[in-house]
């Protein structure tokens, strides 16, 4: 079994898990992910990994309480056990010496976007990270960014800290300071991560960013997680989970992640409902 080592709350119903999983921890490469389940009845659940210690043997996740499976996970506790926890999955951010780069996490996408930049640094380049959020309270990781990038710029859509706006005025303010940028890594909700492509298009500055499809089995055997890359089909478990965003059609990525929007709103309606009974969830 898979134990927590480490729970910390990183704001309301966005919780950190240090998990106990040698196995995983001594292969893992930033950008790849692991698929997490409680038990044997619970769904499986893809998260990107947060952060990796190899001495330790443990795997770092964030998350979200979004829906049924995800609101369970973000209330365990130290000592509580995953029964499986598969990985690494995907293939690994591809990290040289580019010179500038840019990485840009809005909201949950701060976890996956950590390893990513503290790899790029350390290969050498000046990172640049841009973080958003939609306030201030809800900003995670900054302390970690700091540490892993070498400037940080922080956009909130309510201007309670840094630059009001998105991630994409972020952005802007960077480019605007002359940076000679070679790459970008975005990271976030699938609507952020296409504003961030469109608007780099026409600035042909090289745009990479991480692909959260609907997944069930995070080996290509399922097909769930297919999406259009430059008119081909790609399974984002296999293939990815990063893509150049300007070969992606997120149209129509976005059209099959709203495909079970309906049922996992009853489903957390049940947990909540279970939540207020005598006891509880365990």
């Amino acid at each position: 079994m898979y134990h927590v080592v480490k729970k910390r709350l990183l704001a309301t119903g966005i919780a950190l898990l240090e998990v106990n999983a040698p196995a995983v921890a001594a292969k893992v490469e930033p950008g790849q992910f692991v698929i997490v389940r409680l038990d044997e009845l619970s769904e499986r659940i893809p998260l990107t990994v947060m952060d990796f210690d190899r001495e330790k043997g443990t795997i770092t996740i964030v998350v979200q309480d979004v829906g049924y499976s995800s609101a369970i996970i973000t209330r365990m506790n130290e000592g509580d056990e995953f029964q499986d926890f598969v990985g690494p999955l995907g293939v690994a951010s591809e990290v040289e010496n580019y010179g500038t780069v840019v990485c840009i996490g809005g909201g949950l996408g701060i976890a996956p976007v950590h390893p990513i930049a503290r790899a790029l640094k350390e290969a050498g380049n000046h990172v640049i990270s841009v973080l958003g959020s939609r306030s201030a309270d809800l900003l995670i990781l900054e302390d970690e960014m700091r540490a892993a990038s070498s400037e940080v710029v922080i956009a909130t859509n309510d201007g309670s800290k840094g630059v009001k706006g998105f991630v994409t005025d972020g952005l802007a303010e960077v480019l605007a300071q002359g940076h000679q940028v070679k790459a970008i890594w975005a990271i976030g909700p699938m609507i952020m991560m296409k504003a961030v492509v469109d608007y780099t298009r026409s600035l042909g500055i090289k745009t990479i960013v991480s692909m959260n499809p609907i997944m069930v089995d995070g080996t290509g055997m399922c097909g769930a997680c297919r999406i259009s890359v430059g008119n081909e089909t790609k399974f984002a478990c296999v293939d990815g989970p990063e893509f150049d965003g300007h070969l992606v059609d997120f149209d129509l990525a976005m059209k099959r992640l709203a495909f079970y929007k309906d049922e996992e709103n009853q489903a957390k309606a049940r947990l909540e409902c279970d939540c207020g009974k005598e006891g509880g969830h365990h």
